[in-house]
């Protein structure tokens, strides 16, 4: 078989993650396979054609208002309340009948649910409290101090990003598609606001930004990280339940170049299996972004040990598949939803940290759609691989290089002693099982055949008779006969 052929289910042409507008930038699949900016675009578009829809239906409805109402004129004074009522009807229903273009286009998995007036919430720890209190002044005088490097434009950025955060506390009831729009229209406006009106360079600009987003998201985590209102938990338990039922996929089936005998290889993929795991506890879009940016360095410099050259992007997405197949990072859904939706739109269209979490999305559809054809596997085995009811084979002990390691040798040989234990565990659980099956028809059969004989032909039990007593027997009390001849004396 071809490496081509083995690549087929995996090869992703680096072409496929660019904006698919052709503008140049990495595109994402929350973004429609735009770019931030293009996406914004096209939002803008729908949203303005949106608009203007619903103001041509509300003139429509205006003049069918007049018509109505000048045609009942003759009528009493409650015929036009009952006019207008008929038209606020009709114009309720035809504007729900109206498809909305925007939330269909850009958010058809997000829906606002209402939230319940008895509502539980989690009560936080005390502790969990204190250090999330301590990490955000710790952040708040981080970012002051910062600003003060900056003057008069600190001073306004200071003040902006404030009346941001009062925004977003009023928001908190919102969608957070909207909540998202909202914060990335602030990104925007910041941004330029800082390079027309204080004339700051591209790089102090992107310094600048980046110390915003920490302030905010940092303030803003716990109520804009796996809302309550969006499906992410859902999801997030759905793609754990994936990866765990797809734990027997091994690096030979991904044709993953990496060789995890070498120790220096090993140690990079724990350090990137920890690296992604790690992405979770971070608050910052930022920080997680630098997560998973070292854990693709790490990746890359993993093949590069095994390959002894510089990795290229077909060797990378596999890698990187397995790398989340190992590691099952928790809450992977939402963490790759906040920083598409919070995440400062420069860093996810452009540079390594676009690249590396674009290539972090399409291992994610990768893992979701992951087929038999995929892993060039029969559909009979991968059926059965996910079922549990069988698992690849192990390469032989007796098949290793010289040099390889003991320990693993050893391991691979526990393995298959393991595997054979539970197939013959499963062979005698499965024949004990039938044996049971079997003697309870039996004892069932024998038991039917015997009511059947019984019914057929029933047994007539008769008295038992009364023993003739025996003449010559002790027991002759009952007996009804004349005493014993007693033995008499003549006198001669």
């Amino acid at each position: 078989m071809s490496l081509k052929s083995e690549r087929r289910g995996i090869h992703v042409d680096q072409s496929d993650l660019l904006c698919k507008k052709g503008c140049g930038y990495y595109g994402n699949p929350a973004w429609q396979g735009y770019c931030s900016k293009c996406w914004r675009e096209e939002y803008q578009k729908a949203r303005q054609k949106q608009i203007q829809e619903d103001w041509e239906l509300a003139e429509r409805l205006q003049r069918e208002e007049e018509a109505a109402y000048a045609s009942s004129q003759g009528a009493q004074g409650a015929q036009p309340s009952l006019t207008f009522s008929k038209f606020e009807e009709k114009k309720t229903n035809e504007k729900t009948r109206k498809v909305t273009t925007v939330k269909k286009f850009f958010s058809a998995s997000s829906r606002t649910v209402p939230k319940k007036e008895s509502q539980e919430t989690k009560a936080p720890s005390p502790s969990i409290n204190r250090q999330v209190s301590i990490e955000t002044d710790r952040v708040s005088k981080d970012f002051i101090d910062f600003l003060k490097t900056h003057q008069k434009a600190g001073h306004d950025v200071y003040k902006q990003c404030k009346m941001c955060l009062e925004a977003m506390q009023q928001k908190r009831e919102a969608s957070i598609e909207e909540q998202s729009e909202y914060v990335q229209d602030f990104y925007h406006n910041t941004a330029e606001k800082l390079q027309l009106r204080w004339k700051m360079s591209s790089d102090k600009v992107e310094d600048v930004m980046d110390q915003i987003e920490k302030f905010i998201m940092t303030r803003s985590y716990k109520h804009v990280f796996c809302p309550e209102t969006t499906d992410d938990e859902k999801k997030d338990l759905a793609v754990q339940r994936r990866i765990r039922a797809l734990h027997w996929v091994t690096s030979q089936m991904l044709c993953v170049p990496v060789n995890e005998d070498i120790p220096e290889v090993s140690d990079m993929v724990v350090k990137a299996i920890t690296d992604i795991i790690e992405m979770d506890s971070k608050r910052v879009p930022r920080d997680k972004l630098a997560c998973i940016t070292r854990c693709s360095k790490h990746i890359f410099n993993a093949i590069k040990i095994t390959k002894n050259e510089p990795a290229s992007a077909d060797d990378f997405l596999p890698t990187l598949i397995y790398i989340v197949l190992k590691a099952n990072p928790p809450r992977l859904q939402s963490n790759i939803q906040y920083i598409t939706r919070f995440c400062n739109p420069s860093r996810l269209m452009t540079g390594e940290d676009g690249y590396y979490f674009t290539n972090l999305c399409c291992a994610m559809a990768f893992i979701e759609k992951l087929d038999a054809q995929s892993l060039n596997l029969s559909q009979e085995e991968f059926d059965r691989y996910m079922s549990g009811q069988a698992s690849p084979k192990k390469q032989d002990a007796e098949n290793w290089p010289p040099d390889a390691c003991l320990g693993v040798k050893q391991m691979y040989k526990n393995l298959d002693l393991l595997s054979q234990l539970n197939e013959r565990q499963e062979r005698i659980v499965h024949e004990a099982r039938k044996l049971e099956k079997d003697l309870i028809d039996w004892t069932d059969g024998v038991t039917k055949e015997v009511q059947d004989i019984v019914e057929k032909y029933p047994l007539d039990i008769k008295p038992k008779p009364q023993p003739l007593a025996a003449i010559d027997s002790e027991n002759v009390e009952n007996d009804k006969l004349p005493p014993p001849l007693q033995p008499q004396v003549y006198a001669g």
